[in-house]
């Protein structure tokens, strides 16, 4: 499939474009259900550095075209490989994956279909999932005498615990996107002709959050997780602190008094 309107080519599969404050990564590899190659994983690992380092993204869509979001890896490209070459694969697509799970923007995965073995774990990797109603959803892996090897089985258990988390992984059975919404894996599950709509406004409504608290929010519900309560209840406060004495959260405070909508700045 062509580029659509405001789309650039970063790589034969993968098509990037911005709107305002949201920039959307679209993975378009219809006939292989856009299934990863290595030089796509890469091109993305690439992609991701770059907004990492730009001010002016504050969320981020990851997305699919046409039945696939993404179907897993391309079991052809390694096949026949070698087991150190099989590993090296896994670590540079694990590395790409913790990339887009460690971005201080916002993410949005918003899963078109197919998500299967690395199309599930990628979708993990993003603060929220939204999903077309007839999105699948799956770790199959096992099936090939294989297990998950981008962290599924880890993220997973800290969202839904172990016992749903070994149901999927041992019998690498397919959830629905409704099946997942109500396990608490997807956000919101939406027809799927309304589904690139519903994602563009909900991103945009995040991007429209000051930037600075928007990163503090993210980066203290992520990192407390993994803290003792109290530690994670200092951070809070410290990021509170810092937000308070900027010049966003002075415009905020004084917007709310003064009656007006606030002009945020970002800095």
């Amino acid at each position: 499939m062509s580029a659509a309107t405001g789309e650039t080519a970063v790589h034969p599969n993968l098509l990037v474009r911005d709107d305002g404050h949201v920039r959307v990564l679209r993975i378009d590899r219809e006939d292989k259900l856009g299934a990863f190659s290595s030089t796509l994983v890469q091109a993305i690992g690439s992609e991701l550095a770059r907004i990492r380092q730009s001010p002016s993204v504050r969320v981020v869509v990851l997305t699919g075209t046409g039945r696939g979001f993404v179907a897993g890896a391309d079991i052809e490209e390694y096949a026949n490989a070698g087991v150190e070459e099989f590993a090296e694969y896994q670590r540079r697509s694990r590395a790409v994956f913790d990339d887009l799970a460690r971005l201080p923007q916002a993410t949005i995965a918003a899963v078109n279909g197919y998500a299967f073995g690395g199309g599930f774990e990628i979708a993990l990797c993003c603060d929220f999932i939204v999903a077309a109603a007839t999105a699948k959803f799956g770790l199959p892996e096992i099936k090939l005498g294989l297990i998950p090897g981008g962290g599924g089985p880890q993220r997973l258990v800290r969202e839904i615990g172990a016992r749903w988390t070994k149901e999927l992984v041992l019998t690498g059975r397919s959830v629905t996107a409704q099946e997942a919404h109500e396990r608490g894996i997807v956000t919101s599950v939406f027809e799927r002709e309304a589904l690139a709509d519903e994602t563009m406004a909900f991103a945009r409504a995040l991007a429209a959050q000051p930037r600075n608290a928007l990163r503090e929010a993210k980066q203290v519900i992520d990192s407390g997780r993994s803290q003792d309560l109290e530690t994670a209840l200092s951070a809070d406060q410290l990021a509170l602190a810092r937000l308070f004495d900027s010049a966003d959260g002075a415009e905020g405070i004084r917007a709310f008094v003064e009656k007006r909508p606030p002009r945020f700045d970002a800095r």
